[in-house]
């Protein structure tokens, strides 16, 4: 049996990190007053020392030890929301920076360490007098892919996970369809960076990108035009930026999804429908089901940001139960579906028993006069065309950005530019839940072979407003299989995302295919020219062609009937 008062070193949580806890709301009452012990020094595989901080309950009895990883310090926000919060709930909580980060040795090589320090820590843990052999881990974002990273070997004491907006494939996160994912890299680089030097050099690091942000991602050549908004050279930004191939060796151990495939260990994942790693989320929830392991997954109306912010009622309740019922044997929180999801448009959360749930696929054909049509007639003209012009972007609006503007937003000016195609719907005569991937499936013909295309699934309500509600984009390049510059178009399908949303009756499901969604995605310079050395913008038309046809998953109990053809 163990007690709080064995640790001598143990004092209470600093007094900002208390401040922000009481700051929090809608969260069940703590059960335990705590303490903790700061800057333990646990060895890594190769003996640097890893800054750790272990919080835990003022209580007697054999308590279960949750693992932290960070490499965005120990500090704010994982000191409050995991640290502090968790041990009133009962728990032993190890807070550990990544080698390299807030006062750890070593340096920090995005990913190469991960795996072994970890089991490391974990060995560690086994010489403490508290560590009782029952171990969960708990993280959001890079803290949720060191969970995978531990779970290439799991150690036999680990007995739950909580991916919270997690990741598993950082080349996947780097370049999403082929295309580099330009703000978003940023804003994780530059928390990567200076997060884990103290909160206030982190604000100040924010304020210089966003001031920095508009010049930096319309610069020529990329590769080092990012300097100014970050303060300093980094290094896996730049060999990011200058190895798109997922083949390439820089990659190796890089994406950790076949982690999921034969995974044992009690898996709960959580996202938001406009989370930067909602896909990659789904992704591994598919395989976890495919291997038959015992999984929940959670999709809110969430940003990656928001998720822990408004979001983190839901997700701490979540998280809590999953880690209660397996290792505290306390199954009392837990839902008996394994999908829980927020629907769009009604608003409202729906209980599934699996993801995606059974649905029938409806397919809209894109017409010339800008209809989505349920059948395409013998006279109908050919989709339309554009000109994507690099020195002129087709800017990005909302979705999955790490930024204030992400999520739902008014998609009206953007529909009003010429490079911007739009294909809708009449009026629904009902409504339509739309539950799981999205798709679309393009004849595409380009006069250079190097293009971009983004596509958008878009909510127009009776008033005109289009609303997004998921996307995603293709890179097009005429050495591969997408070659778009001969006779004949090319067929090109756009994966688009997945989502839980409800077209309401009288509202028009809307369809938008554009050349780019910038800065979220870095231009394509029509060149060829590799992403992070060109130094040359050219222009790209680009032409649909029949049969071009939107799929979605709609569900059973709804039919999907819209109004007559406008």
């Amino acid at each position: 049996m163990t007690t709080a008062t064995h640790h001598s070193s143990a004092k209470k949580p600093p007094l900002h990190t208390r401040a922000i806890r009481r700051t929090f709301r809608g969260l069940p009452p703590k059960l335990h007053d705590i303490a903790y012990e700061p800057g333990l020094v646990v060895p890594a595989a190769d003996g640097s020392a890893l800054l750790t901080d272990h919080y835990f309950p003022l209580a007697d009895g054999d308590l279960p030890t949750l693992l932290v990883r960070s490499p965005y310090g120990r500090g704010f926000p994982w000191a409050p929301m995991y640290g502090v919060l968790f041990a009133e709930q009962g728990f032993h909580v190890v807070l550990q920076s990544c080698r390299g980060t807030g006062g750890s040795g070593g340096g920090f090589d995005l990913w190469r360490h991960e795996a072994d320090d970890g089991r490391a820590t974990v060995a560690w843990l086994r010489r403490q007098s508290w560590f009782t052999g029952v171990l969960g881990t708990i993280g959001a974002s890079y803290l949720g892919y060191v969970q995978w990273a531990l779970a290439l070997d799991p150690p036999p004491e680990l007995r739950a996970m909580v991916i919270q907006i997690g990741l598993h494939d950082l080349h996947g996160y780097f370049h999403p369809g082929g295309a580099f994912a330009l703000e978003s890299t940023l804003a994780t680089s530059m928390g990567m960076v200076h997060q884990h030097r103290g909160i206030s050099r982190f604000l100040w690091a924010a304020l210089r990108l966003q001031r920095h942000l508009r010049t930096i991602t319309r610069t020529l050549p990329l590769g080092t035009a990012y300097v100014p908004g970050l303060g300093e050279r980094v290094p896996f930004l730049e060999q990011a930026m200058a190895r798109p191939e997922p083949a390439d060796a820089h990659w190796q151990g890089a994406d950790l999804g076949p982690v999921a495939e034969g995974l044992r260990v009690p898996t709960s994942l959580i996202t938001g429908w406009h989370d930067v790693a909602l896909d990659q989320t789904l992704q591994q929830y598919g395989r976890l089901r495919q291997a038959g392991c015992d999984r929940r997954v959670l999709v809110g109306p969430w940003t990656h940001n928001s998720a822990l912010q408004h979001g983190w009622p839901e997700v701490f309740a979540e998280s809590l139960a999953w880690l209660r019922a397996h290792l505290c044997d306390d199954p009392s929180g837990l839902r008996t579906t394994k999908a829980r999801v927020h629907l769009g448009g009604r608003q409202a959360w729906q209980d599934l028993p699996d993801w995606p749930p059974a649905t029938t696929a409806h397919r809209w054909y894109l017409d010339g006069d800008g209809t989505l049509r349920t059948r395409l007639s013998e006279n109908t003209s050919a989709p339309g065309s554009f000109r994507y012009d690099p020195a002129d972007p087709t800017p990005s609006v909302g979705g999955p950005v790490l930024s204030g503007k992400a999520g739902h937003q008014d998609n009206t000016a953007l529909e009003a530019r010429d490079d911007v195609l739009t294909f809708t719907t009449g009026p629904l005569t009902e409504p339509v839940d739309v539950l799981g991937p999205v798709s679309v499936d393009l004849r595409v013909g380009t006069d250079t072979g190097h293009a971009d295309v983004f596509a958008r699934l878009c909510d127009v309500d009776d008033r005109g407003r289009s609303t997004n509600v998921c996307d995603g984009l293709r890179r097009l390049r005429p050495d591969h299989a997408t070659d778009t510059t001969g006779a004949t178009p090319a067929a090109v399908t756009v994966a688009m995302s997945s989502t839980a949303y409800r077209f309401p009756a009288g509202h028009r499901i809307r369809l938008q295919v554009s050349g780019g969604a910038h800065p979220r995605f870095a231009r394509n310079t029509g060149t060829g020219e590799p992403p992070a050395t060109a130094t040359r913008l050219l222009p790209a038309a680009v032409s649909l062609h029949h049969p071009s046809v939107l799929s979605l998953p709609v569900a059973v109990a709804e039919s999907a009937s819209a109004g007559p053809d406008r």
